[in-house]
Order: structure tokens, then C-alpha cells, then sequence
């Protein structure tokens, strides 16, 4: 899809935790098209235009969600803050992105998120539950504490009531109450420890990953040692962060303890 500019209005902002809200936007639906896993940049000014993962996969009805992280230390954080809350519309240039979901696959899928990444997987978690509701789903959400995953219920819902959904809890720091539920596992540590003691062969699998570029590329060289396929993994941080090679021919398998 060609990028364009548009402006929308915001008809709901929500705080899902202390540090991250959601923006609930509106617009004509045609405008507001968009492929599962893409992005969309937002204006503060003139010049600044911020990018956030579209949340939602496109309905038809002209809605798009996104889920923001607010660091108020950072000016932009605080000003956007301000921005989305007091007003009525906001300047889009949308969508971007190449990380999106390929509906002509077949192949399990392997999500990798770290905190707001989850924007990312739930579009196309969306998409997929409705283009082939029976495709195996593998969903991995990391933060450093159970209370950062903003949206865990949904998650639960997601695993609760489709028997190809399982949900994957990847924590720092040992919850208090241990995670439990139907297709849902608990796993403590870095979510790089977590894959290469959680995951076998993964080489008939989609991977998508969100997250920094730090985090996707040790995700990257854990994978790797579980045979990884180089063409069926996909990252926005491989568009703005690349690294040569972006997959290695040979991965790291880091397990607790050691690195």
C-alpha cells in the first residue's frame, strides 16, 4: 500500500496501566486501510512525525488502535501525551512497514514481543484468528514484570478459546501469583533464555518479532540454533536496523546460567 497522510479523530484514550495507554482513531475507512503488522507515523509538529504499530487488524470500519508507552522523562513522550489527550484530531502518515502477516502461509506462527511489540502481534494474531482460524499459533510476550503486560487478559482470551493459540508469560521478575490457564506457560528470565529452553525445531515455522534491536537480534541467534529459516523470519528493526548477516548461518543457544 502507497503511504498517504491523512488526518483522524481520537475517540478514546485509556490508561491500561500507569506507563502505557491506548488511542482509539477514526477516519474514513478507505484512508484508514492498513496490512496486519504494519505501522503508522504520527505528527507532533511539522517536522516530528512519530512511528507507533497499528494495534488492530483493518476491519473496514475505519478504526485504529495503537498502544503507547509513555516515558516522562522523554519530551516527545510527555508531549505526545498532551498531544493525543487534549485533541480532537491527529495528522497520520500511514501505513508503513514490511513486517506484515503472509495470509498465503499455511506455517505455525512464532510471535516474539517485548512490552508495547504486543501492538504488533495482536493485529495479526486478529487477522489470522479470521483468515484461517485453525493456523497453530505461538504467542511469546516478555516485559520485566506480569504487571507491564498491559493486555494480558486478552492473551488468556486469545488461548482460552482457540485450541491453536497458546500463550507464552516471559517475565524478569517471578510473579506472585504463578501463571497458569488453559494453553498458557509461565517462563522467568530474558526472553532469549526462554526461547532456547522453551522451543525445538523451528524450522517449519512463520516468525515475526517486535520488539528493540537489541532484543529481536538475540532472539535472532537463539532461533538460529533451532534451525531458523533465514526467508520465513520478519522485523521492522531489519528495515531500520539491519545487521550483516541479519540471520547467522550458525546461532547462539543461550540457556540459564549461562550466555
Amino acid at each position: 500500500m502507497t503511504a498517504r497522510t491523512l488526518t483522524c479523530q481520537v475517540t478514546a484514550v485509556e490508561d491500561l496501566t500507569p506507563d502505557v495507554f491506548r488511542v482509539r482513531l477514526e477516519g474514513r475507512p478507505e484512508a484508514m486501510a492498513h496490512d496486519p503488522g504494519q505501522y503508522l507515523e504520527l505528527a507532533l509538529d511539522d517536522e516530528t512525525w512519530v512511528p507507533f504499530s497499528i494495534a488492530n487488524a483493518h476491519g473496514g470500519d475505519g478504526t485504529i488502535e495503537l498502544h503507547i508507552q509513555h516515558w516522562p522523562e522523554r519530551e516527545n513522550s510527555d508531549r505526545l501525551r498532551d498531544l493525543v489527550v487534549v485533541a480532537r484530531h491527529l495528522t497520520l502518515r500511514m501505513p508503513g512497514g514490511d513486517c506484515v502477516l503472509d495470509s498465503t502461509s499455511q506455517r505455525p506462527l512464532l510471535l516474539i514481543a517485548a512490552g508495547t511489540g504486543f501492538a504488533q502481534m495482536k493485529a495479526i494474531i486478529e487477522a489470522s484468528l479470521h483468515e484461517a482460524p485453525e493456523r497453530p499459533i505461538d504467542l511469546w510476550w516478555a516485559a520485566r514484570e506480569r504487571r507491564d503486560l498491559y493486555l494480558e487478559s486478552l492473551a488468556r482470551e486469545w488461548a482460552e478459546n482457540h485450541e491453536n493459540v497458546r500463550f507464552h508469560v516471559v517475565t524478569e521478575v517471578a510473579p506472585e501469583t504463578p501463571v497458569a490457564g488453559e494453553r498458557i506457560q509461565g517462563h522467568r528470565g530474558r526472553i532469549d533464555q526462554a526461547l532456547a529452553e522453551g522451543l525445538g525445531d523451528i524450522s517449519g515455522h512463520d516468525v515475526y518479532l517486535s520488539g528493540s534491536p537489541g532484543m529481536v537480534y538475540a532472539c535472532v541467534d537463539v532461533l538460529a540454533s533451532l534451525r531458523l529459516n533465514a526467508s520465513r523470519v520478519f522485523s521492522d528493526v531489519f528495515a531500520y536496523a539491519p545487521r550483516q548477516p541479519l540471520v547467522p548461518t550458525t546461532g547462539v543457544l543461550r540457556r540459564e546460567g549461562g550466555r
